[in-house]
C-alpha cells in the first residue's frame, strides 16, 4: 500500500512539476540545484538535473521565467525568476487545479471509495506546493 502511494505521489509530481517550480520561484529567485533540493526536501522525491534543467529551459522559452547568471559566488550560477506571464500561468493553473479538486470532491461525496483513495492522498501534496486554497 505504501509503495502504491509513493508511486501515485511521484506520478502527480511529474504532472505538476512545472506548477511546483513556478510556485517555488514565486517566493524567490533560485538556481536549478536549489530547486532540485527544495523538491527533495518538500516531497521526498528526487528529480535530477536531466529533468529540471530542460523544464526550466522550456519555461524560459514560454516566457514564464527569466534567467541571468549570478557571478558573485565562486561558482557562477544561472538564477531563474518568475515573470509576470509566469505568475499569470501559475494563477491560472492553480485555479484550474482548484476546479478539478472541487469536482473530485463532488464526485467523492457520491462515492465513498473515491473519497477514501483520492482526497486524503491529494491534500498533503497540494498543501506542500503552496496551493493551500485548493481543497478546503
Amino acid at each position: 500500500m505504501v509503495n502504491n502511494q509513493k508511486e501515485v505521489q511521484v506520478k502527480l509530481m511529474k504532472g505538476l512539476l512545472d506548477l511546483i517550480i513556478l510556485q517555488f520561484l514565486s517566493t524567490e529567485p533560485m538556481h536549478g540545484y536549489q530547486i532540485i533540493t527544495k523538491i527533495r526536501k518538500s516531497f521526498g522525491v528526487y528529480f535530477g538535473p536531466s529533468t529540471i534543467y530542460p523544464l526550466l529551459g522550456t519555461l524560459e522559452e514560454k516566457g514564464y521565467v527569466n534567467s541571468e547568471w549570478n557571478m558573485d559566488s565562486e561558482r557562477p550560477r544561472k538564477v531563474y525568476k518568475l515573470t509576470s506571464d509566469g505568475q499569470a500561468m501559475l494563477n491560472f493553473t492553480e485555479d484550474s487545479l482548484n476546479l478539478i479538486c472541487r469536482k473530485i470532491g463532488a464526485t467523492a461525496e457520491q462515492s465513498a471509495t473515491v473519497e477514501a483513495v483520492s482526497r486524503p492522498a491529494l491534500k498533503p501534496m497540494l498543501r506542500k506546493i503552496g496551493a493551500h486554497q485548493i481543497i478546503q
